[in-house]
């Protein structure tokens, strides 16, 4: 995800109250963005499981 994307999301979540779906390039994992961390290197999400992790935000990019 570049930096732009990556802001854009950021800022759909923490000040839009916003679940982007994003899926994980490296796993294929899909998951729902709820908080990036302050330095903005993560993105915290939600798995479909319901389990929670965090991706680097190069790894990442917005499921449609």
């Amino acid at each position: 995800m570049r930096d732009r994307e990556h802001q854009s999301v950021c800022n759909r979540t923490e000040r839009k109250d916003e679940r982007v779906r994003l899926r994980n390039i490296k796993t294929g994992d899909i998951g729902l963005a709820f908080q990036c961390t302050p330095p903005g290197e993560t993105i915290q999400v939600e798995l479909e499981d319901g389990s929670l992790d965090s991706w680097p935000a190069t790894d990442c990019e917005e499921a449609r």
